[in-house]
């Protein structure tokens, strides 16, 4: 082999290498990717949780679920750990719900991941809820579907002005899960009928009027809301709800706004009381208000099934302790899976989970 042809196999080999140093980075990328899906940290006397997928508007894995199931309970047994937060990477999101699209395409290939997920995540949801430490929720952004489940259960929920809530199953063939069916029933009247079956959007201070967060406090103040959570000594529950209440109490923005529902409330009360979807139905299109029949138009595009599975769920839920519900729930995820209708939403792009249809109604 002449000298020319050495150097060519030497640039081939160096070529190779090159090739073989770029997919081992990339791979070890990719696990350092996964494993940061979600923060785990104690930062003075807090344990910190920051759901650490902004690119996916933090939706939920699998893996972030066990993850943070297994911490909550060592922070819950930590003399040293006197509080938990809960938050999101990025400013758009808190938990735009879960991962959806992987749920759908383990239908053929992996129905074990179909059993864990719903049973894992609702495990966690009422760990949550009988936690033995103050648990408190930064729900800014976006917070839907999984991301309420890891937030309405705790103690405190504090939403901000960005703050978007919505429980919008069942326009993709699901129902308003992560116990919606005991925590939706005891909002205010019959609003948490209205919003489990219309996917209505609350935003900003509504979320807080609205009974979903415990606290309001303006973005601006929510990193030093943080900063005095942290700094606390030993703290109560009392000494973390007057920091919480001091920031509330400072906050204005929309102070003076009425409720966006405020004016249809007694409406939604009478329309919603009704026992069977067909019946709620009548009742929008005999009111024949704008209100009333843009409510109608929205049902009228969602899953027939979900509808009517919702409304016997959120009936049901009224009168069940949360565990009860999340178990009436786990056997309804079950039945879900293997129908049409939820496989059927997320292939036809109804999902108003979807990362770029979020994006944009944050701009708007």
């Amino acid at each position: 082999m002449g000298l020319q042809g050495l150097c060519r196999l030497m640039s081939r080999f160096n070529s190779y290498k090159r090739t073989n140093i770029i997919l081992q980075h990339l791979k070890m990328s990719n696990h350092t990717d996964a494993a940061a899906e979600v923060l785990l940290e104690r930062k003075g006397c807090a344990g910190v949780i920051t759901l650490n997928r902004p690119r996916f508007l933090n939706t939920l894995t699998l893996g972030m679920i066990r993850q943070i199931y297994a911490q909550l309970k060592k922070w819950e047994q930590d003399p040293k750990t006197f509080l938990i937060i809960i938050k999101g990477a990025g400013e758009k999101a808190f938990c735009a719900g879960g991962d959806i699209r992987a749920l759908s395409e383990a239908r053929n290939t992996n129905q074990k991941m179909l059993q864990d997920l719903f049973r894992e995540e609702y495990i966690l949801n009422n760990a949550i809820d009988s936690c033995q430490k103050p648990y408190i929720a930064l729900i800014h952004g976006i917070t839907m579907g999984g991301g309420v489940g890891v937030s309405v259960h705790g103690q405190f929920r504090v939403a901000t002005e960005k703050s978007v809530f919505a429980m919008p199953e069942t326009a993709i063939g699901l129902f308003p899960d992560v116990g919606g069916g005991y925590f939706l029933p005891r909002l205010q009247g019959k609003l948490g009928y209205f919003l489990a079956l219309t996917g209505f959007r609350l935003k900003g201070r509504d979320v807080y009027t609205a009974g979903i967060a415990t606290h309001f406090v303006d973005f601006e103040k929510l990193g030093m809301l943080e900063e005095d959570l942290l700094a606390l000594k030993s703290p109560s529950k009392e000494n973390i709800a007057d920091v919480l209440e001091t920031y509330h109490a400072k906050s204005k923005t929309d102070q003076d706004k009425p409720f966006i529902l405020e004016e249809h409330m007694d409406k939604i009360n009478s329309w919603f009381s009704a026992n069977t979807v067909e019946q709620i139905v009548d009742n929008l299109q005999q009111d024949g208000s704008s209100f009333a029949l843009e409510q109608l138009k929205v049902i009228k595009k969602m899953s027939p099934t979900s509808l009517k599975i919702t409304l016997r769920q959120l009936m049901e839920g009224s009168s069940k302790t949360l565990p009860e519900v999340l178990i009436m729930e786990y056997r309804l995820s079950q039945a879900c899976m293997k129908g049409h209708d939820f496989h059927e939403g997320v292939r036809a792009g109804i999902l108003l989970y979807d990362s770029a249809f979020l994006s944009h109604f944050m701009t708007c």
